[in-house]
């Protein structure tokens, strides 16, 4: 889901194509296109058919997410007239952007609910300190226009960030978690019943975080109604981005416990039990997502083992399986190889469909891309 942080790679956007943070202006009107399939890769075209850019008219969008009839997504954005993210629904019918978050704070990590009757965001809408973090998030994004220049990525933990469930249009929006400190990155299991979420425990209001003592976020779950909190990992360092496998027995996330903010793939048991390192590579893995129907989990990588090279952020998808309770992958396929950003994955309810960000744009600014998807296997 989304987001990033000084946890993990603090990379230029433009190399990451990270769009966990990004933006659309539901006032402009929609321009899209259609990626031809000459301008897809050989390897490319063994997975990705009828590719299409389904945002425009605005900044940047990322971080889309199916509605659970395949008929609309929703997703983060930064307006043109707002410094922070905020949240959107839109059909995929030739449908405009709906703002359905409250238009204030720093927004990220929607989804839909398994009936499709709610959303799920993060915001910090209640910061008692609003309007000063709206000043200063206002004076640095003109700095940076006057400059001409892209900022340098980086994800802040606002502690003021908690977890909320609203209608579709945004009414009715309730606090399902309270409590000082960065709660965000949620998502639903399959069933409703639960919500797998990000929290940074550690928060201390008289100690700010700073590069000496950084986030220190973990995996929790708790009931959708914010009950029954269980915490699943202790590790030092960040663990978030977590999702629940579609049988509810399996959450898989992204960590940087081995080097800071270079983030691997992990699972963990429901339980809390049988952690497994997914990847080990001298590089960034993040961004995990299950196929919904078969035993497929697909991410975002890119090599940074030489610091000299630019790492380029491709999509990537590997077979898994569990026997006597040890989860396992196969050997990672390469998905695209597109020379740009390529980040944050996610399937279609039907599985038939892969949506991603990427910075396959005229202008190279991320925007949301769906096409339609064949797996390696055709039996599956």
């Amino acid at each position: 889901m989304l987001t990033d942080s000084p946890r993990k790679p603090s990379i230029d956007p433009s190399r990451l194509g990270i769009a966990a943070l990004l933006a659309v202006c539901s006032l402009l009107p929609l321009s899209v296109r259609t990626i031809s399939a000459q301008e897809l890769s050989t390897l490319e075209r063994k997975f990705l058919t009828n590719l299409r850019q389904v945002t425009s008219g605005h900044l940047k969008a990322g971080e889309g997410y199916f509605s659970p009839d395949g008929k609309s997504i929703i997703y983060q954005a930064v307006p043109f007239d707002y410094p922070f993210y905020q949240i959107y629904t839109q059909s995929l019918d030739g449908g405009k952007p709906r703002l359905v978050s409250t238009g204030r704070g720093r927004t990220t990590c929607s989804y839909f609910s398994p009936d499709g009757k709610r959303i799920l965001f993060a915001s910090s809408h209640l910061d008692p300190r609003l309007e000063q973090t709206e000043l200063e998030g206002r004076r640095l994004a003109d700095e940076l226009k006057k400059s001409g220049k892209r900022p340098r990525y980086q994800w802040d933990f606002d502690p003021y960030m908690e977890i909320f469930e609203a209608d579709l249009d945004g009414r009715n929006l309730r606090q399902i978690t309270r409590s000082y400190g960065y709660d965000a990155e949620g998502a639903y299991s399959s069933d409703g019943r639960l919500i797998a979420f990000c929290r940074d425990s550690e928060a201390d209001e008289t100690q700010p975080l700073t590069a000496e003592k950084p986030a220190n976020p973990d995996i929790y779950l708790m009931r959708a109604d914010g009950s029954d909190l269980r915490r699943l990992t202790s590790a030092p360092g960040y663990d978030g981005g977590p999702f629940i496998s579609p049988d509810n027995k399996w959450i898989v996330f992204r960590s940087d416990r081995k080097k800071a903010e270079y983030l691997q793939i992990y699972v963990i048991g429901i339980d809390g039990k049988n952690e497994t390192a997914l990847t080990d590579t001298q590089g960034v893995n993040w961004g995990p997502y299950w196929h919904p129907g078969a035993p497929y989990l697909i991410w975002s990588g890119a090599d940074h083992s030489d610091p000299n090279a630019r790492p380029n952020y491709d999509l990537w998808l590997a077979r898994y399986k569990v026997a006597d309770g040890k989860f396992s992958i196969d050997p990672p396929q390469r998905i695209t190889d597109f020379s740009g950003g390529d980040v944050l994955p996610v399937f279609s309810p039907d599985g038939r469909q892969l949506m991603w960000t990427s910075t396959r744009t005229e202008d190279r600014n991320s925007q949301i891309f769906i096409a339609d998807f064949h797996l390696p296997d055709a039996s599956n």
